[in-house]
């Protein structure tokens, strides 16, 4: 593994959020009836004549504008010619030679820290194809129709990738774009958002690209990571052992954790690519483009920034935050609760309210805890009301909807005691309780002094101020 280098270039296909397919009025809507969303132009019966979706160009053209791409004046509708039994008109309208947005790049981080920028060779808008289904048909296969002709915008990038770690943060990172930009919902179990990989390798040191496959329809993070790996310690095991790769289309097993062939690799030409004599060129004034620019959103990336920059944020955690809008949206309203104490917010919407969501398979937007009633909660850890550790039961109580923080505090009683008096007599209590560990302590013994801590704090039920406790035995055990 250590002579041979990996070369990854992936193409993404992000379902446009359009209400209508690409060139009907059809509803993309999910869900549906088998059959009970295609009409005639998804069809493709005779005479019907295709109408270009307005909103999917302006889609294509704000994702274009948001990685710093060349929106082209004129883009080109081509037919693209294959039989498949999910494919009523026995091509797909594509765009080829001049797609809707030109070369673009983006900044990946990696989990060390690392970043590198990833190149984009073209975005370009194409309809998408109805679904095979074979389960429960006795050796048949059904085919549902629905999607035919749901706009997509096929995102192609340069071989730029040398891991599989590399490939998951690049997909990662168009996942958060296309949703910041709330072009596509990134649904990858409906298939809104899927990729296909092309994978090859080459001994280090070598420029020319050894013969790639491409993985098809990887719908998860997890499985293009398992998918690149297999493939590419399958291709090396047949170079090293005198063999040749074959250029293939392969699928991935996510079962059996491995590759396998599923046709020989087309070319362009096996296609027979033509401009769809149905469609006029697509032309697009500047603008148009500069209304598309007006409208767009502050990016994951200028996000991020801000948020070190304003709040005082980790690279970390301000990336951690802002991986998805939703996240970003909430930390930010909690920590307008908090005034200055954004770290708070951080570690809170990081920590527990994501590991609660994660048990619970829940989206943050589905939280039964919402931004403001979590700003509650931490404002009174912020005046001493609670500890951080009572916050934490508090928590739970909001989670299982027993009501705002205050409420359950006060129902279960659990304001914190920074009554010095009241502390100093537990103190006093604990240390007449325990002369055995209390000589130990000033002999030498400086651990003890947590034994007394929890002493206490398990003598007031949690409820003593931790701080003053820990001042006020200082005092006492010298």
């Amino acid at each position: 593994m250590m002579e041979w280098e990996t070369v990854i270039g992936l193409e993404i296909h992000a379902q446009l959020s359009t209400k209508s397919k690409i060139f009907s009025g059809a509803s993309t809507a999910y869900g549906a009836e088998p059959n009970t969303q295609a009409c005639a132009v998804d069809l493709g019966l005779p005479g019907v004549l295709p109408v270009l979706n307005r909103e999917a160009v302006r889609m294509a053209v704000k994702f274009g504008l948001a990685i710093g791409a060349p929106i082209a004046p004129r883009s080109i509708f081509a037919r693209k010619n294959y039989f498949y039994p999910d494919l009523p008109k026995g091509y797909q309208i594509s765009q080829y030679e001049l797609p809707v947005v030109g070369r673009g790049q983006v900044e990946i981080e990696l989990e060390d820290g690392e970043t590198r920028t990833i190149g984009v060779t073209r975005a370009h808008l194409e309809e998408d194809a109805g679904k095979s289904l074979h389960e429960d048909y006795h050796g048949m296969t059904g085919v549902d129709l629905n999607r035919a002709g749901t706009p997509l915008l096929e995102i192609v990038s340069e071989p730029d990738m040398r891991s599989a770690r590399e490939a998951v943060a690049y997909m990662k990172k168009i996942h958060a774009l296309v949703r910041y930009l709330e072009i596509c919902d990134g649904n990858m179990q409906e298939g809104s958002f899927r990729c296909d990989a092309n994978v090859s390798v080459r001994r280090k040191g070598t420029e020319k690209f050894g013969t790639r496959t491409e993985i098809k329809n990887l719908n998860s993070f997890r499985f293009l990571e398992r998918a690149i790996h297999f493939e590419v310690e399958r291709q090396i095991d047949i170079l090293e052992g005198g063999g040749a790769v074959v250029q293939e289309t392969r699928l991935f097993d996510p079962d059996k954790g491995e590759t396998r062939s599923m046709r020989s690799k087309e070319e362009a030409n096996d296609y027979r690519y033509f401009p769809d004599p149905d469609l006029l060129p697509l032309d697009i004034e500047p603008a148009f483009i500069e209304q598309v620019r007006g409208s767009l959103p502050e990016l994951p990336d200028e996000k991020k920034h801000r948020f070190m920059n304003d709040h005082g944020l980790s690279a970390y955690d301000a990336g951690v935050l802002t991986a998805s809008r939703e996240m970003a949206e909430y930390f930010e309203q909690v920590a307008v609760a908090v005034e200055g104490q954004a770290k708070l917010a951080a570690n809170w919407v990081m920590g527990d309210l994501t590991g609660a969501l994660n048990r619970e398979g829940r989206e943050i937007t589905d939280s039964p805890v919402s931004a403001e009633a979590l700003g509650g909660l931490l404002r009174r850890i912020q005046d001493n009301t609670i500890s951080g550790k009572i916050a934490k039961e508090v928590f739970e109580a909001m989670w299982a909807g027993e009501g705002d923080a205050d409420q359950v505090i006060e129902r279960k009683g659990l304001k914190q005691i920074t009554d010095t008096g009241a502390i100093e007599q537990v103190i006093d209590q604990v240390i007449a309780d325990n002369p055995s560990q209390l000589e130990q302590y000033r002999s030498g013994k400086d651990k003890l002094f947590g034994f007394f801590v929890g002493q206490v704090m398990k003598r007031t039920g949690g409820k003593a101020n931790p701080a003053q406790v820990n001042d006020l035995l200082k005092q006492k055990l010298s």
